[in-house]
């Protein structure tokens, strides 16, 4: 999928006991030292974190997480604890999140489910089943309906195609079915829509839409736009932008997240922890090129306090 970069690597410098005691005298007596919780959490990779967890319990017979809860608030702590899953796990809770209680978090599902690689999807399933004692897949059948519940049900299979390869004669044979199953007829017939979109690489589908746009003169985007509506529509544009340009997706999630009167800070927290290991140099330099606006600086005149600084850590 070209060269992307994340922000967040492995420390060389690591140490999990000075961690450890670190953060335990950052939380120890009276106020916390948030700057050292910030700079420890923020500057670590997820297996490090997890480290980090395991280390501390021994060390001190409690567990991280429930210290963290305790002695910090707000946005900041959301930050922090999600920091101290590991994306899959965080994934699971927020699918959680989505689906319990009365009513549907639809996009949120769109967000994670049709975004993630087979990997992730797989490891999710497994963190949802050991956190929750719950089947995903039993939960988004129960919870949603028609197409849209058929298309998050083809991708939690993960069996996408996820090699490089570019077979021409397919994409010009997936862009004519997507043209019968769409246009060419009332009442879109979305099973192949599915089967497409679902399953073949991201190389692929980009051929494939070209195909589409050479042959019927038309982008397969809108096509979609004028085909289908709601939660089906959401979802199928999200896997197309995501194979076209999966950066620029998340770059326009974060902008829309800042624009307007008030700040959607769940959004904000779930891109930066979920890409920083995968690729959010890239999405930073892709909100520049659409923004003319650094990331950074959008960060710090939406949020503030510690709650900015441990974010703005994630992008350095």
């Amino acid at each position: 999928m070209g060269n992307f970069h994340p922000t967040i690597r492995h420390h060389h410098d690591f140490d999990a006991e000075r961690d450890c005691k670190k953060l335990y005298k950052a939380c120890k007596g009276l106020g916390t030292d948030e700057k050292a919780i910030i700079e420890i959490l923020a500057n670590r990779s997820s297996d490090q974190r997890q480290e980090v967890k395991h280390k501390y319990k021994t060390m001190y017979g409690k567990d991280l997480d429930s210290v963290l809860k305790s002695e910090l608030s707000g946005n900041f702590e959301k930050t922090a604890l999600a920091l101290l899953d590991r994306p899959c796990e965080y994934d699971a809770r927020e699918l959680r999140k989505a689906m319990k209680g009365a009513g549907t978090n639809e996009s949120l599902l769109i967000q994670i489910l049709c975004t993630r690689a087979n990997q992730q999807i797989r490891a999710i399933k497994e963190a949802y089943k050991r956190l929750h004692g719950r089947d995903l897949e039993a939960d988004v059948q129960s919870d949603t309906s028609g197409y849209f519940r058929k298309i998050l049900i083809s991708l939690l299979q993960a069996n996408r195609d996820e090699g490089l390869d570019i077979n021409e004669d397919l994409a010009g044979q997936d862009a004519k079915r997507l043209y019968e199953a769409g246009e060419a007829r009332w009442g879109t017939d979305e099973s192949d829509f599915n089967v497409v979109l679902a399953t073949r690489n991201y190389m692929q589908l980009r051929a494939t839409f070209k195909a589409y746009e050479i042959l019927h003169g038309k982008q397969l985007e809108d096509v979609i736009k004028s085909e289908t509506s709601g939660n089906l529509k959401k979802a199928y544009l999200t896997i197309v932008q995501c194979a076209k340009d999966c950066q620029g997706y998340f770059a326009k999630k974060l902008y829309k997240a800042m624009k307007g009167a008030g700040t959607d800070e769940a959004a904000l927290i779930r891109i930066l922890v979920t890409r920083a290991e995968i690729d959010l140099e890239t999405i930073k330099e892709r909100y520049q090129q659409l923004y003319k606006k650094s990331l950074t600086d959008a960060i710090k005149s939406d949020t503030s306090g510690d709650f900015c600084r441990i974010l703005l850590a994630l992008l350095h």
